[in-house]
């Protein structure tokens, strides 16, 4: 069973700091690209960061530089560090896994079911 489940998301001040966690399978974990992609109100569901099996990382412009995806392999988790929020990254963060990395959100199959990060001035 293909699972992921989030955690971390919460409501922030801009300048703040939010960490989310994404437990996934092993298999899912060792063998799939995963990423993290978000959703703003009323805004098409977007990617932040992705990371391949072989460590390659891809973030979106609005993330470089404040946002950081890992992995921690002894829990199975992915990771994204959020610094330096501000409001406009309020969305719904989704983990989301597929056996290559697609440039489209829609293309992935494998989704969480979303944590939220609200962002105040």
């Amino acid at each position: 069973q293909e699972d992921l489940v989030e955690s971390g998301g919460g409501s922030v001040q801009a300048g703040g700091s939010l960490r989310l966690s994404c437990v996934a399978s092993e298999y899912m974990y060792t063998t799939y690209c995963m990423g993290w992609f978000r959703q703003a109100p009323g805004k098409e569901r977007e990617a932040v960061a992705t990371i391949d099996i072989d460590g390659t990382t891809n973030y979106a412009d609005s993330a470089k530089g404040r946002f950081t995806i890992s992995k921690d392999n002894v829990k199975n988790t992915l990771a994204l560090q959020m610094t330096g929020l501000l409001p406009e990254d309020t969305a719904l963060y989704y983990c989301a896994a597929d056996y290559r990395c697609w440039s489209r959100a829609l293309d992935y199959r494998y989704w969480g079911q979303g944590t939220q990060v609200t962002v105040s001035s």
